[in-house]
């Protein structure tokens, strides 16, 4: 069975094994960035059913990475993890405090790869198949 494919972006790397644990927990396929252009590079070489995105990052912060996305792949559910993001709710399709995780963040994700599947043809490329994911990106 295939499960949907998400990547998870955060400067933190504790903070994406975390969240890596968890969404796998729930049959989630993750790969993770540590870095905003990381992130870029991988969405260019794999669909992903959503993205996660942490607000506050060193270099390209989350604002820039929303914008390059949402350019890029109008459609890809992108949902931020902050405590603080006014100034970038309109790039985003969905806001989680960070202290809500992970009770909120998995019916988010799931509503988000729902409602962009439901027009999709069977057979989408933005799952993984059964075999482990091939795991993280570094820091470009």
């Amino acid at each position: 069975m295939d499960s949907p494919l998400v990547l998870c972006i955060d400067d933190l790397p504790q903070a994406l094994e975390l969240r890596k644990s968890t969404l796998e927990s729930h049959g989630y396929c993750v790969k993770t960035a540590s870095s905003g252009h990381t992130a870029i590079k991988l969405l260019e070489d794999a669909p992903v059913a959503a993205v996660l995105l942490e607000y506050k990052q060193e270099g390209m912060d989350a604002e820039a990475v929303a914008w390059h996305i949402k350019q890029r792949f109008p459609n890809l559910p992108i949902i931020l993890l902050s405590a603080y993001a006014e100034r970038i709710l309109w790039l985003v399709d969905e806001y989680v405090m960070k202290s809500e995780l992970p009770d909120r963040l998995v019916p988010i994700i799931e509503r988000a790869y729902r409602e962009r599947a439901h027009g999709r043809a069977p057979g989408s490329d933005e799952t993984c198949s059964d075999e482990p994911c091939q795991g993280s990106m570094a820091a470009a």
